[in-house]
């Protein structure tokens, strides 16, 4: 599988849209992740009439907790989308991310994995139980005790946690029989200690459970006995589901509950960008703790992308400066040092004042600003290029009228404020986030200052000057292409800007031509330049 083989690109898949799956969701949707969640729309609890034990949401239906927990995420663009997950794999040549793969077909690429997908209740085989699971047939004395509290309460037990839930039950009702066929004959010292508080025990086999519709009246035994209680507790076998992570060959370990996926106590499996939290990891848990659990794995999942991000901002920026530093040090001077003629034919409408200077390269244009009287800030990312500036503003006596920095752009910050910045032919073709650093240099502006912006426009290939790699060369220059950069017109360019029109008007908006020499100072061509001049209000 390759990286171009997939249908949508995530930083975070959460399987299951329950309350777990919706916590997780929920922190990573206000971390400002881009989240989707895929729900099958079977939550366990899909059978009772309320939720209990959650703060604020006490007696609240099932159903009505998680259109809640939807309209949230909502506000914070978490996509919720129907369907399920069928399988889920390693990306063969992008370490960085999974693939999932949906019933739908679609192929989704995730840097991480939430899996929040529950597990199906196996209960017993008794006629009459499994119809009234969820209503009088129950399993969680936290989640329904309060409501049968003082009844006849039974439990059905299913293996030696019947124990446990017979004296757990106790609490709730002083009326408690332990149906104990499916356990091993219990020692006369534990029937004793039953007894002690009133809780009796009734070994022989449950063979139907009796009631009229939805409520309970008693079960029979295989004695042919009638038990009378109007509330029966059982476990049924818990079948987790997660076979469709079958294919990453996760952690697992046996507990008294059977098979299930090893986790740390975020929620970490044994895959580095999976996490899995809630019931399909830990069966007993109640709705409040499994929204815990997802809340927890929510932020822990953020925390590691974000260690991601800045990792690979490093290595980008390293990069980038490597690329730049290459293009000029590797050669002799690469252009004339004389002014971009479309960027003096504007700046001399301006009054002088501060100017900032955005790769300046070797500054060309800061020092025919510095000519012009401007005190002028010149940036880039190479030492070369702006070595070379310093050098060509000695040259030309206006050294102390530039302040040259070789830094990288989307890092750089400046407290000063200037009359004008500039950004001819801001062009990369590796990484650079120029969208943002134009506005945080715009933001720089004195009231009434001018952004000012000039770049290339290729419509065709006839608009290429000879000096330009082709297409035979193995380059494209359409809109998306690689290695040239997306070039905008100047109407595109505004509309990414975005700036406050409150705050901002249009001055200029519109491609000039003019005649450009090569780098090699001998070959000429006529460009088309595009040209945004902005100013602040």
């Amino acid at each position: 599988m390759t990286g171009n083989e997939y249908d949508e690109s995530w930083d975070v898949v959460v399987v299951g849209g329950g309350a777990a799956g919706l916590s997780a969701a929920l922190m990573l949707g206000r971390a400002r992740r881009r989240v989707l969640v895929v729900d099958a729309g079977e939550p366990r609890n899909r059978y009772a009439a309320h939720v209990h034990g959650v703060l604020g949401h006490d007696g609240l239906e099932p159903a009505a907790l998680v259109a809640r927990g939807r309209e949230e995420l909502a506000a914070y663009d978490v996509e919720v989308r129907a369907g399920r997950v069928e399988a889920v794999e390693d990306l063969a040549e992008d370490s960085a991310a999974l693939l999932v793969r949906l019933d739908s077909g679609a192929s989704l690429r995730t840097r991480a994995l939430v899996v929040a997908t529950g597990i199906t209740d196996v209960l017993p085989e008794v006629p009459g139980l499994a119809e009234r699971w969820g209503s009088s047939v129950l399993h969680c004395p936290y989640c329904h005790g309060w409501e049968v509290r003082g009844r006849r309460i039974g439990i059905l037990a299913t293996g030696p946690w019947g124990l446990h839930q017979a004296q757990l039950l106790r609490q709730w009702s002083d009326d408690v029989v332990l149906l104990s066929a499916a356990m091993e004959p219990l020692e006369e010292a534990v029937v004793q200690r039953l007894a002690s508080r009133g809780v009796r025990v009734v070994p022989d086999e449950v063979v139907e459970v009796l009631g009229d519709g939805a409520a309970l009246t008693g079960v029979r035994t295989a004695a042919d006995e009638v038990v009378e209680v109007d509330a029966l507790f059982t476990i049924g076998h818990p079948a987790p589901h997660d076979g469709f992570l079958d294919g990453l060959a996760l952690g697992r370990e046996e507990g008294q509950f059977g098979s299930f996926l090893t986790v740390d106590p975020t929620g970490r499996t044994s895959h580095e960008r999976v996490w899995a939290v809630g019931n399909v990891v830990e069966p007993m848990a109640a709705v409040p703790m499994v929204m815990s659990a997802g809340a927890k794995a929510g932020a822990v999942v953020n925390a590691v992308l974000v260690e991601e991000d800045f990792d690979a901002a490093q290595v980008a920026a390293h990069q980038v400066a490597e690329h730049w530093e290459g293009f000029y040090a590797d050669t002799p001077r690469k252009w004339s040092g004389r002014v971009n003629a479309t960027t003096a034919d504007v700046v001399a409408t301006l009054p002088v004042g501060d100017v900032l200077d955005l790769g300046c390269g070797e500054g060309g244009d800061a020092v025919w600003l510095a000519e012009q009287g401007w005190r002028v800030t010149a940036v880039d990312i190479s030492d070369t290029a702006t070595a070379r500036g310093a050098e060509g503003a000695a040259a030309r006596g206006v050294a102390d009228r530039v302040e040259w920095h070789a830094h990288d752009l989307a890092t750089w910050r400046t407290e000063e404020t200037f009359d004008l910045v500039t950004a001819s032919f801001l062009h990369s073709e590796v990484a650079l986030p120029r969208t943002e650093v134009l506005r945080r240099a715009a933001s720089r502006l004195r009231p009434g200052g001018h952004l000012l912006l000039v770049s290339h426009v290729f419509e065709s290939e006839a608009d290429l000057p000879p000096w330009a790699p082709r297409k035979e060369d193995g380059h494209d220059h359409g809109k998306h292409s690689s290695p040239m950069p997306e070039l905008l017109t100047p109407v595109e360019e505004v509309a990414e800007l975005a700036l406050d029109p409150d705050a901002w008007s249009v001055v200029l908006c519109e491609i000039r031509e003019r005649e450009a020499t090569g780098p090699d100072g001998r070959q000429t061509a006529t460009m088309k330049d595009g040209v945004v001049l902005l100013q602040r209000r």
